[in-house]
């Protein structure tokens, strides 16, 4: 299937712009009207596993937040080895590096122009390191994509509180970011704000940022609260809602604080695309402590996080913070690593794939959009059913009984998201017996359940919001080591 499909005359393209300068020509006229994301945000999508990286002078002062008075002489990872960061997390599976440039206490891990609380006045590299470039080209050279932090909130800087002469100097920051390291593949933001030198509260100039991301990076999303292109979760534990639409009712957010429970669940009438993100830490703290070294997450823990971020329609973006040598802790690393091992056995082998499939109905009997398209391992194919029918049963054969205990599904969000209730059955050799059962799929959807050994499964879409368009559906048996994790 191409984007020429005919299902496309049922979707509206969604919007990136910020809400408050939004033409309300580009919404949707009801609750039923479909959005689709943007090319950059299905890209985001396609990413679905992220690192972060807090790392700075609260590393070196066993510090959380920073409050911009600390000397950079004590910035000085003598061991620091970007390279090294990237391989752990191309290991684990990661496909992005988000690096927190700068953090609330101001200190610029580049050699700013229009600071002089950076790297340039640390001992590091003789002052004249530049820890940007050099994460972002150890990303290029490992063919991962790389994305930039940069707080709002800075504690050091004097102009803060002045609200103009502020957002001119972060801008002027911005701009170095945007333009001196290559593709930006991602701009994040965070909602803190605190009062300046002045006594005044700070008063940022979000549509100024946002315009001179799109001028410089248009190919980056932007992640803040509520978008306007990806949205906070609601949470720092990982975990999106059971039900977790991609749309948002954006213009609700702007202005005043995000509804968090709203945040985990999106709006299934919402009026823009804004996918949520999942952050968390592999650590207690977002900074490394050398305190909690036995304290890094559970292989049980990360599978935990996986199932409820990644396995509901949201990106994982997990942090691993660099140590005082500069270097991903042995812990972290090796955690991340059997992560990943067992994440790979248990999805590799598709039990669905080369099976027979069956629908109860198909898109003008086509077979551009018949059953098999769920299970030939290509997302570029889906099953599709008649304009009008909201609810449906696709039917898989395996030929020989197998036992199961994952099932895998993937709505084709270029045609917007769909579902809203679904069930899996399985055949007992008399009746249909059910073994899970789900709200939202969105980009992809993972299902958990006691093991089941049959030939034959059934998956209900028992309701949608519009005619359903699954691309992928598979099933799996969880490695042993998952499965002792339980």
């Amino acid at each position: 299937m191409t984007l020429a499909s005919p299902c496309l005359a049922q979707a509206t393209v969604g919007t990136t712009r910020p809400a408050t300068t939004d033409n309300a020509a580009t919404r949707p006229a009801n609750a039923s009207q479909i959005i689709v994301p943007t090319p950059r945000q299905l890209a985001w999508h396609e990413l679905e596993f992220h690192a972060f990286v807090h790392f700075g002078l609260n590393t070196f002062t066993d510090r959380e937040w920073g409050d911009g008075t600390e000397d950079p002489a004590l910035f000085n990872p003598t061991q620091l080895d970007a390279h090294q960061w990237v391989r752990v997390f191309k290991t684990a599976g990661m496909k992005q590096v988000v690096l927190s440039a700068k953090h609330h206490d101001g200190f610029c891990l580049w050699p700013s122009k229009y600071t002089t609380h950076s790297v340039k006045n640390s001992p590091w590299r003789d002052g004249r390191g530049d820890l940007v470039r050099e994460v972002a080209d150890a990303c290029r050279a490992a063919g991962l994509k790389f994305g930039i932090y940069l707080s709002p909130w800075d504690r050091h800087e004097a102009t803060y509180g002045d609200s103009p002469r502020y957002n001119e100097f972060y801008k002027n920051q911005l701009t170095e970011l945007l333009t001196n390291y290559g593709p930006i593949y991602e701009v994040w933001f965070d909602g803190a704000c605190g009062e300046g030198p002045n006594g005044k509260r700070q008063v940022y100039d979000w549509a100024g940022y946002i315009e001179l991301i799109r001028k410089l990076q248009p190919q980056a999303v932007i992640f803040s609260d509520a978008g306007p292109d990806i949205r906070w979760i609601g949470n720092e534990n990982g975990y999106a809602g059971e039900t977790n639409w991609s749309m948002l009712r954006r213009d609700e957010f702007y202005p005043g604080a995000p509804n968090y429970r709203q945040l985990t669940s999106g709006h299934e009438d919402g009026t823009h695309w804004v996918p949520g993100e999942c952050d968390v830490s592999i650590r207690p703290g977002w900074f490394y402590h050398t305190a909690q070294d036995d304290q890094v997450k559970s292989l049980a823990d990360l599978l935990e996080i996986y199932y409820r971020s990644v396995g509901r329609n949201a990106v994982l973006l997990l942090n691993v913070p660099p140590d005082r040598r500069g270097l991903i802790h042995e812990n972290d690393a090796a955690r991340l690593a059997e992560f990943r091992e067992v994440i790979d056995e248990t999805f590799k082998t598709n039990l669905a794939r080369g099976a027979g499939a069956s629908a109860s109905n198909v898109r003008d009997n086509s077979s551009d959009y018949a059953a098999t398209n769920a299970i030939d391992g290509d997302r570029q194919t889906c099953w599709a059913v008649d304009a009008g029918a909201n609810s449906t049963t696709l039917t898989i054969d395996l030929k020989d009984a197998c036992t199961f205990d994952r099932a895998l599904l993937q709505e084709d969000i270029r045609l917007g998201q769909r579902v809203r209730a679904f069930a899996l059955e399985a055949w007992d050799g008399h009746n249909w017996q059910r073994i899970a059962a789900g709200t939202t799929i969105g980009y992809k959807r993972l299902l958990r359940f006691p093991a089941t050994t049959t030939r034959r499964v059934r998956l209900l879409i028992e309701d949608s919001r519009r005619s359903p368009v699954l691309s992928e559906f598979g099933l799996f048996k969880a490695s042993d080591r998952e499965t002792h994790c339980e």
